[in-house]
């Protein structure tokens, strides 16, 4: 990598848990990584982004939900809300005046309630196989009865250890939910999503985009792509797009 040294360090969200960040200094606006459903920002995504962010000068900020990766808390104590706060958090803190938000799965759901709440600041978004509202449909109806006998259950997944889901995470997902209305988002906004996507079915980007109240929305199909984008050829699109969307806003 070019440029300055990244930064690391955690911050105190104001109840003793500490919630972990990197920085990397650079150009306005802020690219800010925000990683999905029990991932974390060492993922590919967030580290490929943050070498085109170094190679190019641009700023970026990545950061770990509590009960994620390297910060503090625990997994079983997070809701949407949590995390979308969590995200405010660190943000406010680190990402100065202007950024654009680019949200993985359920970070795509967090990126577009953290816009609405600070809609002033945001350049842009990018959603990759964004998830808004997948607490409201993820269970069937055989774990929504275990759920609400015990409040919490263990969920197969694909790309590891079973998943923790608790009573709470779908409880507080339904007084998030995007889809149902308008939103009242008017920033440029772009939408990648794999048509060979089995967690997120690729309707849902249309659906978002639907949705959005801005007239500057693309979605990106990729024919052959999966959930995790993750591909050299996914990772090259994402640097494309962000570098567009950049360039658009004058960075």
């Amino acid at each position: 990598m070019q440029g300055k040294p990244e930064q690391s360090g955690r911050l105190d969200r104001g109840d003793g848990v500490e919630l972990a960040w990197s920085l990397l200094a650079g150009r306005a606006p802020t690219i800010v990584f925000l990683p999905g459903f029990a991932s974390d920002m060492a993922g590919s995504k967030a580290t490929a982004l943050r070498d085109f962010a170094a190679a190019t000068g641009q700023a970026m900020l990545r950061l770990d939900y509590s009960g994620h990766g390297a910060s503090g808390g625990a997994f079983a104590a997070g809701t949407i809300g949590r995390w979308m706060e969590d995200a405010l958090a660190v943000i406010d803190r680190l990402a100065g005046p202007r950024f654009l938000l680019v949200g993985s799965s359920m970070g795509g759901w967090i990126a577009l309630l953290v816009a609405l709440r600070r809609a002033g600041r945001v350049a842009a978004l990018v959603g990759i196989a964004a998830a808004p509202d997948f607490t409201a449909h993820m269970l069937t109806v055989a774990e929504q009865t275990a759920l609400r006998a015990h409040d919490q259950i263990l969920r197969p997944s694909a790309y590891g250890a079973p998943t923790l889901i608790t009573r709470a995470l779908i409880e507080d997902g339904n007084r998030h939910l995007l889809l149902d209305g308008p939103i009242p988002l008017a920033r440029p906004v772009r939408l990648l999503q794999g048509q060979a996507d089995p967690d997120v079915p690729w309707p849902t980007a249309l659906r978002i985009a639907e949705r959005l109240a801005g007239g500057d929305v693309q979605v990106i199909l990729i024919k052959d792509g999966d959930h995790r984008l993750s591909r050299p050829q996914d990772l090259a699109l994402l640097d494309r797009v962000v570098g567009s969307l950049l360039a658009q806003d004058g960075a």
